[in-house]
């Protein structure tokens, strides 16, 4: 296939692993390579990656800003059915790959590339969510994935490839890395290596985007979100764009040690995998929008949210973002959200991030109809006999006939 290839856009962070990938690509299929760095809100100064990617004869390099695009078109309708994997996990790594996948696709057009590559393993997630993703929006795009490919076995190969070819490698990057971090605006995921072993609790220094619960203030931190169809948009009345509101509740979240979590998850490619997570402000968002769709949301309509969020759930993990049950899902989704707009005050402390109070111009809470008082005239309190008559008929019927 080497000859084959004529351009390929290259997935790029500027860590030892893509740098290596990025000088294998140029010697293995010898062509043009496009590199493409997403600012995803990951914390770190992006200008030395395109300033690496220079050093090592890239002509066209690509450092996109995408935190408004990511928080506005991926995360925020993903939070909008209330979405998590396995009733934990916020699937923030999983929901950024499809956007980069994008992006990736849109340059290759650009640039005339015939290929694309990605720096996943062979064992995790993220290679089946680029590439699906590749195809989904390019059939006919090429696919390179180095992990897959090279003669490589270990991370003492990797450098030794690095020092014979003159890339730079970071000190901390000499000899085995103590754990992989992946990060973005909606979380951080730690795995591998001393974070291995699910009995043994992760040490502080793993954490990045959180203090430790027992470490926050004494006092309760008060926010006020504003939601509006579905979408937070402001805190404590000011508006914001979804970014900015979303670094925000990050910021709170952090202080006050919200959003940590230890799971053993099961990967799509079949095998469990232990991750530290954090996702300070995506727990405080998850938790408010919940809130207010419990005065704004009928019954049904919660209740049928809450069993197809599983399915969907399960989509974004294992890739499948854009595919066409999941534009049908989200279709519906977003149907249910026409009113959920209203305010959520929350108590943040020591962790744990407390509803204690919610209200909405279009609430279907009436206090008439719930009060222990005397309440609305139209509801008769005798109406409930037959009710539960009807529906005790089946179990009536099965104690008589079974005993």
């Amino acid at each position: 296939m080497a000859d084959q290839i004529k351009k390929i856009v290259l997935a790029y962070s500027g860590g030892l692993d893509t740098s290596i990938i990025l000088r294998w690509l140029q010697d293995t299929y010898n062509c043009e390579v496009v590199t493409f760095t997403a600012d995803l809100g990951q914390g770190e100064h992006l200008e030395p990656v395109r300033e690496k990617a220079r050093m090592l004869g890239i002509r066209e390099i690509f450092v996109d800003d995408l935190r408004e695009e990511f928080v506005r078109d991926f995360v925020f309708p993903m939070f909008r059915a209330n979405t998590v994997y396995e009733g934990t996990y916020l699937l923030g790594t999983a929901i950024a790959r499809p956007l980069i996948a994008k992006r990736q696709i849109e340059i290759a057009n650009q640039t005339g590339a015939d290929a694309v590559a990605h720096g996943a393993t062979g064992k995790g997630n993220d290679q089946v969510r680029f590439e699906l993703s590749y195809y989904a929006l390019n059939p006919h795009i090429k696919i390179i994935a180095p992990w897959r490919e090279w003669e490589f076995v270990s991370r003492t190969d990797l450098i030794n490839y690095a020092e014979s070819h003159q890339i730079p490698i970071a000190k901390d990057k000499r000899g085995e890395a103590p754990f992989s971090v992946d990060a973005n605006l909606l979380h951080a995921s730690s795995e591998g290596k001393i974070i291995e072993d699910p009995w043994i609790e992760g040490e502080e220094f793993i954490y990045s985007q959180t203090i430790a619960p027992e470490d926050a203030p004494d006092k309760p931190t008060y926010v006020e979100i504003g939601f509006e169809q579905g979408n937070p948009v402001s805190i404590d009345s000011e508006t914001m764009s979804p970014a900015t509101l979303l670094t925000t509740l990050n910021t709170l979240g952090h202080d006050n040690g919200v959003g940590r979590l230890d799971l053993v998850e099961n990967r799509f490619v079949g095998m469990k995998n232990r991750g530290l997570y954090e996702t300070p402000g995506g727990t405080i968002m998850h938790v408010a929008h919940r809130a207010i769709e419990s005065l704004t949301l009928d019954r049904g309509m919660a209740h049928l949210k809450d069993e197809l969020m599983p399915r969907y759930a399960e989509m974004i993990y294992n890739g499948f973002w854009f595919s066409p049950e999941r534009e049908m899902l989200q279709a519906a989704i977003d149907h249910s959200q026409r009113h959920v707009t209203g305010t959520v005050r929350l108590k943040l402390y020591k962790g744990n991030t407390i509803v204690v109070g919610r209200k909405a111009d279009k609430s279907l809470y009436s206090a008439d109809y719930v009060t222990f008082e005397e309440g609305a005239a139209d509801y008769d309190h005798s109406d409930a006999h037959g009710f539960i008559r009807l529906n005790a008929l089946r179990l009536r019927l099965n104690k008589m006939m079974l005993g």
